[in-house]
């Protein structure tokens, strides 16, 4: 895995100066920094969902409102929908415990039990709130990891806005539906197909 190293500017920051630690040992590889504060929820992740192979960690405005609110972002709208299956879940609170003992690792075994209590599929639902903390979002690569927490700040955005007008917004499954699966079913047709023949 190779992710950010602690405490170091963005502005300043490198490819030089990222870190390569080993999934299964945590032990740093190659790099001349202390990798991540979060090295350890990453490392959770990826060690039980193979499918992310990136994610990206934000404290974006409109996203830690639902995390401090311990709400999940619901699915309202198509732009949600064409990303999203269903609401972002909002991951509970970590107990005194938790936080005292492993912080890093039981965020990621919170954000795990959260998935796999709620049996939601990680690629359709690529993100998560923790409670009082943020936003994770992972994705097929870092790109898509980044793409998928950029969507997920602008549809909290929007959801905000949404449930200031009308607190009883909503969207109807079918909407969801048709606009996940277009995008991202068996049977997609979203976007340019190689050879395009006659409608």
């Amino acid at each position: 895995m190779v992710i950010k190293p602690s405490g170091v500017d963005y502005d300043e920051m490198s490819p030089e100066d990222m870190v390569v630690v080993d999934i299964e040992t945590g032990r740093i590889v190659e790099g001349k920094w202390a990798p991540s504060s979060d090295t350890k929820t990453h490392l959770a992740l990826y060690r039980r969902y193979p499918s992310i192979k990136g994610i990206a960690h934000t404290h974006s405005t409109n996203a830690v409102a639902f995390a401090q609110a311990g709400l999940d972002i619901p699915a309202l709208g198509t732009t949600h929908a064409d990303h999203f299956y269903g609401d972002i879940p909002c991951a509970r609170e970590l107990t005194q415990e938790e936080v005292g003992s492993d912080y890093e690792t039981n965020t990621g075994k919170v954000i795990i039990e959260t998935i796999d209590g709620r049996r939601i599929d990680p690629v359709a639902v690529p993100g998560i709130v923790v409670k009082n903390h943020g936003p994770f979002a992972w994705g097929g690569s870092p790109a898509d990891a980044v793409h998928n927490a950029v969507v997920m700040e602008k549809v909290a955005e929007m959801d905000l806005k949404t449930l200031m007008l009308d607190p009883n917004a909503e969207m109807k499954q079918y909407v969801l539906d048709k606009h996940y699966m277009r995008k991202h079913g068996p049977n997609a047709y979203y976007g340019q197909k190689k050879n395009c023949g006659s409608l």
